[in-house]
């Protein structure tokens, strides 16, 4: 099985390459656009900037690709949030592929702080991705931005608010989770990712 990565400045990329190589594959690491449209699999994982990353991709004609992928796409984290149609990060207009905005955290009480970090768990996990993944599980989250909650949702968490933790539409997929961060729960996401039809 031929993975791509798709390589666009963004941090976190190597444990990402890590958690597949744990699964028995070896990744390739790119930006080049035949590689990713003659992948079985693309994953568009990493930590940053919306802008930033927006005009990476739009330098080298990578929201246009990405967008037309037909094989199973795997957005993470901040690869979410580059997949739905705007972020409020940089006033950022984004992939369009779930047409959702992305909306900055406003801590709610004194105790809310900004990054959500750390574990937090699954709510009502639904869809292919969320195979086998029951109520409750605990998944690895780092982000100051969310996806609110929207037809695509595949699974919420509760932080401030309910919010997307998953997205899935078709071939495309997300969580705003870092599952090659997520023990055995993670792992078995990205297993039901590489299982895709």
């Amino acid at each position: 099985m031929k993975v791509a990565i798709v390589k666009y400045n963004a941090g976190n990329i190597y444990s990402v390459i890590h958690a597949l190589q744990r699964l028995g594959v070896e990744p390739v690491l790119t930006d080049d656009a035949a590689q990713l449209r003659e992948a079985d699999r693309v994953v568009f994982p990493g930590q940053g900037e919306a802008s930033t990353a927006m005009r990476y991709l739009r330098e080298r004609g990578l929201d246009r690709v990405i967008r037309e992928l037909q094989q199973p796409v795997l957005g993470i984290c901040i690869g979410q949030q580059l997949m739905c149609s705007h972020s409020e990060e940089g006033d950022t207009e984004c992939l369009g592929i779930f047409d959702v905005p992305v909306q900055r955290f406003v801590p709610q009480r004194h105790e809310d702080k900004v990054p959500h970090m750390g574990w937090n768990q699954l709510e009502r996990p639904k869809g292919t991705l969320m195979r086998g993944i029951g109520d409750g599980e605990f998944v690895y989250f780092v982000h100051s931005f969310y996806v609110p909650l929207c037809r695509q949702t595949a699974a919420e968490t509760q932080y401030t608010l309910p919010f997307s933790a998953a997205l899935e539409q078709g071939n495309f997929m997300a969580t705003q989770f870092h599952p090659e961060k997520s023990g055995s729960v993670g792992e078995r996401i990205l297993r039901n990712f590489l299982e895709q039809e």
